[in-house]
């Protein structure tokens, strides 16, 4: 099948590509700046298309002679992106209508049990994004994930930061919502599978095997680490003063702090296992504690067919990655 990867320079689209190379697929990668492919292990074994999803013409080009798409870009940033990402979504839509495409594959995140108005930015924005997929005529597969376990993802790097330079944890006790956190090898396998068979226009709550709360995941990841991390629980920690403190904590962009922070008030689990059924029948997931030992072995070749994916990457941000001595 002849696909195309948007947001390929992204955490989960690097670690996607490799895995359709092996399975056989002839991939395209979309990218504004194509010359920077070079920077991952499959970048020879790609064809390369320039494409800027605010760029109509781009994305028209980029989607021609495909069989499939995978819509893998998200705006974390603060400002227009919800109206960014409208705008862009729709533009996808109309060159995969026009383009013929079978199939349009979405990473989307899970949508906790509140009222859309209840929802911050980031999580409607990906809620709003899906819903204009699936109304185009395109089949559209969705696969809402919570936290994904992996070096490299953002979330996990969060975790680690927070971990390795805190001696003592103190969260606020809002911080008791639930997750559902899956590894990101399940949810690359689960990607692959949405082009099997007959397109599936549909939705699917993906995660791991546990649900727990932030606070036991912590406590979690600190165990498998090997650190001793006490925690506090603190009373009163608005949202707002959380996500800037963990911003500095971590070194990662207020900006895309301040949007997973937001995400933390609402329980993230999923509602239903009907995408082990349809889309992986048989397969068992990474447990938990493998996906976090994998994940802090320090592999850093996870976008090689010889690396780990749950591992880190070369190609990573800078801010991947131990902070410990």
């Amino acid at each position: 099948m002849r696909v195309l990867v948007t947001g390929a320079s992204g955490y989960v689209g690097s670690r996607l590509v490799p895995a359709l190379l092996a399975a056989g697929h002839e991939v395209a990668v979309g990218a504004r700046d194509v010359e920077g492919i070079d920077r991952f292990a499959w970048a020879d074994r790609v064809e390369r298309r320039y494409l800027d999803v605010e760029d109509t013409v781009s994305v028209h080009l980029a989607v021609r002679d495909t069989d499939a798409v995978f819509y893998l870009v998200h705006s974390m940033g603060a400002g227009e992106f919800l109206h960014r990402d409208r705008d862009a979504a729709e533009s996808v839509v109309a060159a995969c209508a026009y383009a013929g495409t079978g199939r349009l594959v979405y990473l989307s995140g899970l949508v906790p049990d509140v009222a859309p108005g209840d929802l911050s930015d980031h999580l409607r924005s990906r809620l709003e994004v899906e819903e204009i997929l699936r109304a185009g005529p395109t089949p559209a597969t969705v696969l809402r994930a919570s936290m994904v376990i992996g070096g490299g993802s953002m979330s996990f790097e969060v975790m680690r930061r927070m971990t390795e330079r805190l001696p003592v944890l103190t969260l606020p006790i809002w911080m008791r919502s639930r997750i559902q956190p899956i590894a990101v090898e399940d949810v690359v396998r689960l990607l692959l599978a949405a082009l099997d068979g007959e397109p599936r226009d549909r939705t699917y709550d993906v995660g791991g095997d546990e649900v727990l709360t932030y606070s036991e995941l912590l406590a979690r990841f600190a165990a498998v680490a090997g650190l001793e991390r006490p925690q506090v629980p603190l009373l009163f920690a608005p949202v707002r003063l959380v996500g800037e403190g963990v911003a500095v904590l971590t070194g990662i962009p207020r900006s895309t702090i301040g949007a997973l922070v937001r995400s933390l008030t609402h329980d993230m689990v999923c509602r239903d296992d009907v995408v082990r059924r349809e889309l992986a029948p048989g397969t068992a997931y990474l447990s938990l504690d493998e996906a976090l030992a994998r994940s802090l072995a320090g592999d850093t070749a996870a976008t090689s067919p010889e690396g780990d994916v749950q591992g880190e990457a070369d190609s990573d941000p800078s801010w991947v990655g131990s902070t410990r001595a």
